[in-house]
Order: structure tokens, then C-alpha cells, then sequence
């Protein structure tokens, strides 16, 4: 596999022979991964999933260098927390991989604005990345780039759905105070209703996508698409939420061994719990589809025969042998 591998916690059994990064079915809502930016070059990001809570492999713990004792881009302002079974450290990245900056006349930097405020001017939307959701629109400066993925975060603006009353967004997190390259992909639901009776010529199903949130992970070293050597960083992903109109940095538990020094392209990400946990895991720690869906539908019906034997008896919880 040529790059790190991106996954979700299937929610719902599904049957098929091969496992894909689409929508599981449940009743009336369909779970989906969508890249957004789709590139023939891109590695398959594919759709897995750990058995919940298990630990890493065993203790590996390592030095740092003094170059790697600080997170360039977030100056400090940041710690991802690994496994307590492995030493706590920052990314490090070296000073040759930042991306040069460009001035630009329309820049209007938002640092120490209050969240919510509405700006009383109207910005060129073709110099910012566009990031449609449920709830809002996001705005984050585009600076020129022929591959369109370079994020400047200093400039951020919301709006309601297809309006230009732009607002300074709530960040809950630093943000980086250079250009970074991210790869965008969104989290959210497919609404599937049935015609109503009255309408029998109608469509049998009609289908609403609906997005609740946008990650963007940063490229490792800030490596351009076709690099060789490209792949994710998911130490340092960026969730933008639909519902809170916010963006923050995800807090990412690591228990792959190897600390910053490890291979990078074999990480692989769950992504858990409506797209608030995330957990970097070894490859051997996998989960087969199958197997996944049977723990979430264990613990599933087993809440829903508690709630039902709940009623029959004057004590809360069963004895669970």
C-alpha cells in the first residue's frame, strides 16, 4: 500500500462480498466517507475498523532530536497524545518543508476576532476554499497553488447555506500560522424517505445527502499528491463541524510503536463516535468487516433487550453472564 489508509467504524451490518468506502444501510440513514477532491493519482483510502478499545503493541520508547522538540506549524501549541505504553512527543517537521508565502492585497487576517462577529465586507469567494455543509458554509483562504490544496488558516470565514453574510468562525483550537496542504473528505448521512401515500407516482425513495462535518488531514512534510514519498499525517487533522459552526484540531491517540521515526504509510485511522474519535492503529490490529459488524450489532441489541427487560423488573441493570 502506497499511503496511509483512512478508517471508519461501520455503524450497521451490510451484506457484500468485499468491504468498500461507501454507505452502510440503516433504517432511513445511510453512513458514507466521501473524498471530495478525487484524484486517479490519490492511494485507495479504504474503509475499515478496530474492535474498539484494544491497546498498540508494546512499549518502544525513543529520543527526540532538538529539531524535533517543536511542531513547526503549530509552534508548540499542540501535543498529540500516544499511547501511554509509548513515549509522549510533538510531530516534528524540518524548516524545508514549509511552503513559501504569498502576499496578497485582499488578506485580512482574523487572529483575535470574536467568533461569531459578522464582517461588514464581502470576500471574493474565488480566493478561498468553499466547504459546503448541513448548516453552513466555510470559508479558508486558497492561496495559488496548481494542485488546490493549500489551506491558509488565518482567514476564515462562515455563512448560512448560499448567503454572503460572512461571520468570523468559532475556533477551538490553535491553528497553524502557515500555508499547509490538507486532503479534504467529509463525514456525514444519506436522509432516504418514502413517498407518501398520497403520491403513489412518485419516486419509491428519495435520498438527501447530508454533510456534518469535513476533515482535513495534512500531508506528511507538506508532499505534493505525486510524491513518491506522499502520504497522510493523521497526527494532525482539522474537523470543521456543521452544527456548532467550528473548527478544530482532533485530538488523535497513537498507539503505533515507533513514535515520529515510524512509517507513516502504514498507519491506519479509526474514526469512531460521530466523527469525535480518532485512533491510530498498526495494521495487524485490523478488524475483517465481519467481524466489526457483529461487536456493533452485539452491543446494540444488547442495549435494546436491556431497555426492554427494564420494563419487567423493579432493578436496573441484568446480571450478563
Amino acid at each position: 500500500m502506497n499511503a496511509a489508509t483512512l478508517l471508519f467504524a461501520p455503524l450497521f451490518p451490510v451484506k457484500t462480498s468485499t468491504f468498500r468506502p461507501v454507505s452502510l444501510l440503516k433504517p432511513n440513514v445511510f453512513r458514507s466517507l466521501n473524498m471530495t477532491r478525487p484524484v486517479s493519482s490519490r492511494p485507495d483510502f479504504r474503509a475499515w475498523a478496530d474492535d474498539g478499545d484494544a491497546d498498540g503493541g508494546g512499549p518502544d520508547d525513543y529520543d527526540m532530536d532538538e529539531d524535533d522538540a517543536e511542531e513547526v506549524d503549530n509552534k508548540k501549541d499542540f501535543d498529540v497524545d500516544y499511547d501511554t505504553a509509548l513515549a509522549i512527543a510533538v510531530a516534528g517537521h524540518g524548516g524545508q518543508d514549509d511552503i513559501a508565502m504569498v502576499h496578497s492585497k485582499s488578506f485580512v487576517s482574523i487572529h483575535g476576532w470574536d467568533s461569531e462577529k459578522i464582517v461588514d465586507y464581502r470576500i471574493n469567494e474565488d480566493e478561498f476554499h468553499k466547504i459546503c455543509l448541513l448548516d453552513c458554509d466555510f470559508f479558508i483562504r486558497k492561496p495559488p497553488d496548481p494542485d488546490n490544496d493549500v489551506y491558509d488558516f488565518r482567514e476564515m470565514y462562515v455563512t448560512p447555506p448560499d448567503t454572503d453574510i460572512y461571520a468570523i468562525p468559532k475556533v477551538l483550537a490553535p491553528m497553524p500560522q502557515k500555508y499547509i496542504r490538507c486532503a479534504q473528505s467529509d463525514y456525514g448521512c444519506y436522509n432516504v424517505t418514502e413517498p407518501p401515500i398520497s403520491a403513489p407516482r412518485d419516486p419509491m425513495y428519495k435520498s438527501e445527502r447530508e454533510v456534518l462535518k469535513v476533515f482535513l488531514t495534512k500531508h506528511y512534510r507538506n508532499r505534493r499528491l505525486g510524491d513518491p514519498e506522499f502520504t497522510l499525517d493523521f497526527e494532525e487533522i482539522y474537523v470543521i463541524d456543521s452544527k456548532t459552526k467550528s473548527i478544530t484540531r482532533a485530538k488523535v491517540v497513537v498507539t503505533v510503536p515507533g513514535g515520529t521515526d515510524r512509517d507513516r504509510k502504514n498507519d491506519l485511522l479509526v474514526v469512531r463516535d460521530g466523527g469525535t474519535s480518532f485512533k491510530i492503529i498498526p495494521p495487524d490490529e485490523r478488524d475483517d468487516p465481519t467481524t466489526v459488524i457483529e461487536k456493533e450489532e452485539w452491543s446494540k441489541s444488547r442495549d435494546d433487550m436491556e431497555k426492554h427487560l427494564s420494563k419487567l423488573r423493579d432493578f436496573n441493570v441484568s446480571n450478563w453472564f
